[in-house]
């Protein structure tokens, strides 16, 4: 029976619990295309919105009315008179009350009256995020804290809230449980004390990079249902706060203490003992070299999940530790470590069947015994780090792809990956005689060939591997459908039909980067345009792309969201055009060193009303009334923009100012 008919057979609610199973936006696509009835159900299911232009909010708040999540982060202008008018819109007012989570990342022109009305009106809001939103201070803060169910905000780089701010949330949200306040560098020792004793519920804290003592730690050790605590470079921390830790906080199961340069072994070691329950530690980019007393610690953490130990020194005592002891591993981190070597990986992996995350980036001293060792013993790895491994041969790929079929993410930048078929001519006497190409007759598989087999890869980083080619992109894009990122970075030997393979195999490709591959053309972009769903792209330095590579590529991949074509000198206005006219999705595009004209530029920054973060520096052709117009055109969206110092002269203190006011931030290069 056809498969639609079947479909068409099943009840609302049974369709319903169809698309609980679809996760990817592309396919929820598909499923509400296929007809209205279908439509209308996948309306009726959705429950988050994410707005791209603000026009649309209204609308889509009446069409989808289970949402209880929307998505401000990507919608250039959302000020608070937008707030008013929806709030005051009798069609869509439900949503407020349905409203759960909001979503206002980087949405610099939304203050505190804004969120004053939008709290008010939502009573059972719990989750705000506000993270990157230059203007958000101590008065909006106070605003927030009026959400009595608040149960998590991330506050990550909001640079005007002091303490003040801080206690104002923490005073009106009781019930808060997670909390993030990373590069909050207005906030000290002051405001987590008041944190601590105002929010008791409190199960998630981040405080990376602020500058809080010992005497922080001392007010969250009484904390009883503290699990995680991320305090990624907060140097003014010691171990007398760690010893805190290690008295109280009997529920902690995440700690993070990278890069904290004041915190010894002595502080480590009794946090260890004093939260045996730990899942997750690191201790990244911290020590020099890992003191043994730590890691004879770690055997005593029984339901240790993830270890990261990135750029220390270590030895074979702490592979033994772990593989005898830590049983429940399943993300290790060994990043830039060094005493990796194939001995302790062997063992490592031995005792740790479930592994699904290994990083061993630039630990350049293993060898195809160690990935023969991981491929056997650790069949359920999803995720493996092998940047700068360059002492791996065929015989690595082999063995992952034969071995590990549930393989998701693999970098090999920098690794000595190749796409040459060799085979062995055997001579009468039985020995190999020599190596060949595939022409002979035993075709040994390439490198890509065998990882190719690796039939789940989502992301895969060949960046650096100068021996690969457009033969070896054949096999990767005949089995590897669901492919979603693919770093090709200076891959040189990496042409027009490599592209085109993988436009034509890899349809769910998100992210490409194809910088310096210059042997590629306007054949090659217009391969890439049979790829709907790419949004991010870097092709810097494609010298040999045209206006017409470019027109073929934005007419075909309408779903660009960030741009790099940095050093494109060749593209002419033509291509630039095509931007304007296409590519409406655009928030972020670096334009440096491109050939763009004054009217050209002008046109395209006016259409493009979703960019936010855009480079123009050393643009030859534009002139500075041509910066000042586009610069004023753009006024009240933009949140970042990178300019060469040479132009400041040329700018009015008005367009600067106001720029400022507008909360765009002002790169000068």
């Amino acid at each position: 029976m056809d498969s639609c008919l079947i479909l068409s057979l099943l009840t609302e609610d049974l369709l319903a619990r169809v698309l609980d199973y679809l996760f990817d936006d592309s396919d929820r696509k598909s499923f509400r295309a296929t007809c209205k009835f279908f439509h209308r159900v996948e309306s009726g299911h959705r429950t988050c919105l994410k707005f791209l232009r603000p026009e649309f909010i209204p609308g889509l708040l009446r069409t989808y009315t289970r949402a209880d999540t929307l998505d401000f982060s990507v919608c250039p202008r959302i000020y608070d008179w937008t707030l008013s008018v929806l709030l005051n819109n009798v069609s869509c007012h439900g949503w407020a009350r349905r409203l759960k989570r909001v979503v206002l990342c980087r949405t610099t022109s939304l203050r505190f009256s804004g969120i004053e009305m939008l709290v008010r009106s939502c009573p059972g809001l719990q989750v705000v995020d506000v993270s990157h939103c230059s203007q958000f201070g101590d008065r909006e803060a106070g605003a927030l804290s009026c959400a009595t169910e608040l149960r998590e905000v991330k506050m990550d780089k909001c640079l005007r809230v002091t303490d003040v701010g801080l206690a104002k949330i923490a005073i009106g949200c009781e019930k808060l449980e997670k909390i993030s306040l990373k590069w909050c560098l207005e906030i000290t020792d002051l405001g987590i004390d008041l944190l601590s004793k105002k929010c008791p519920q409190l199960k998630h804290l981040c405080v990376s990079y602020l500058k809080i003592s010992n005497e922080s730690l001392r007010s969250l050790s009484w904390l009883k249902k503290l699990q995680a605590l991320v305090m990624v470079g907060c140097n003014f921390l010691g171990d007398g706060g760690l010893h805190f830790l290690g008295n109280g906080c009997p529920s902690l199961q995440t700690l993070d203490v990278s890069r904290c340069e004041h915190v010894s072994s002595v502080g480590l070691i009794s946090a260890i003992r004093g939260c045996n329950g730990l899942q997750k530690l690191n201790v990244g980019y911290h020590f020099l070299e890992l003191p043994t007393p730590v890691f004879h610690n770690l055997k005593d953490l029984k339901h240790l999940k993830t270890v990261r130990v990135d750029g220390a020194r270590i030895s074979d005592t702490f592979f033994h530790i772990l593989s005898t002891n830590c049983l429940c591993l399943v993300e290790i981190g060994l990043s830039k470590c060094e005493g990796v070597n194939d001995t302790g990986i062997v063992k490592l992996v031995s005792g740790h069947p479930n592994l699904k995350i290994l990083d061993l980036t630039c630990c350049d001293d293993i060898t195809d015994l160690a990935i023969s060792a991981i491929a056997h013993s650790c069949t359920k790895l999803s995720c493996l780090k092998l940047e700068s491994c360059c002492l791996l041969t065929e015989k690595s790929f082999s063995y992952l792809g034969s071995s590990c079929p549930l393989l998701e993410e693999l970098d090999l930048t920098e690794c000595s990956v190749n796409d040459k078929g060799t085979l062995a001519i055997i001579n009468p006497s039985g020995f190999i005689h020599n190596i060949v190409t595939f022409f002979n007759l035993f075709h040994l598989p390439s490198g890509l060939e065998y990882l190719s087999k690796c039939f789940q890869l989502r992301c895969l980083k060949l960046g650096i591997c100068t021996d690969i080619s457009d033969k070896g992109l054949s096999y990767i894009a005949s089995h590897c459908k669901d492919l979603k990122e693919l770093d090709l970075y200076r891959c040189s030997n990496v042409g027009d039909d490599g592209l085109g393979f993988i436009g034509n195999g890899c349809k769910k490709i998100r992210k490409l980067n194809i910088c310096y591959c210059s042997n590629v053309t306007d054949k090659g972009l217009a391969n890439l345009s049979q790829l709907k769903e790419l949004s991010d792209l870097e092709m810097r330095s494609i010298i040999h792309v045209t206006g017409a590579g470019m027109t073929a590529l934005a007419s075909g991949c309408r779903k660009l969201s960030e741009l790099d074509i940095k050093h494109c000198r060749n593209i002419t206005d033509a291509g630039f055009w095509s931007l304007a006219y296409y590519s409406w999705n655009l928030q972020q595009i670096n334009l440096s060193y491109c050939g763009v004209s004054d009217v050209c530029l002008c046109m395209m920054m006016g259409n493009l009303t979703r960019l936010q973060d855009v480079k123009l520096v050393n643009l030859s052709h534009v002139s500075g009334r041509g910066y000042e117009l586009v610069l004023r055109a753009c006024c009240g969206r933009l949140k970042k923009v990178k300019l060469i110092g040479s132009v400041r002269p040329l700018l009015s203190t008005e367009i600067i100012e106001s720029l400022g006011a507008s909360g765009c931030r002002i790169r000068w290069d």
